[in-house]
């Protein structure tokens, strides 16, 4: 039978919350006002690209399509790894856990890295 365990809440959890509430409330209806604008700043400002989108976003929602960042390109591992490796190179990137209980890893950006190089 499936067990469902309950994990509590920290009572400080919203105080550490990177995103308080007016701030969550403020960037959804922007996203909700001006999509083109908010997924285009936000595109920018996370994500390197190797080469910027012609369009944002287009759909037929009919047709049950939807395409985004139209003509863009980005190389996965810069975004993932490479960004991370000046800053942040001894961070946990990935948490692995194993079939067995007893069996994990913690596997830092650098590691990850070098792991991606060999491959």
């Amino acid at each position: 039978m499936l067990e469902i365990s309950e994990h509590p809440v920290p009572e400080d959890f919203k105080a550490r919350a990177l995103l308080g509430e007016a701030d969550y409330q403020r960037l959804y209806e922007e996203s909700i006002t001006d999509p083109e604008g908010f997924w285009s700043r936000n595109a920018r400002e996370f994500l390197q690209w190797e080469q910027p989108w012609s369009k944002v976003h287009e759909s037929d929602m009919r047709q049950g399509v939807a395409r985004w960042f139209i003509g863009g390109k980005l190389n996965v591992t810069t975004n993932c790894i490479a960004r991370h490796l000046a800053t942040r190179g001894e961070q946990v990137a990935i948490i692995w856990e194993g079939d067995d209980p007893a069996e994990d890893a913690h596997i830092s950006y650098r590691e990850l890295h070098e792991h991606v190089c060999r491959l």
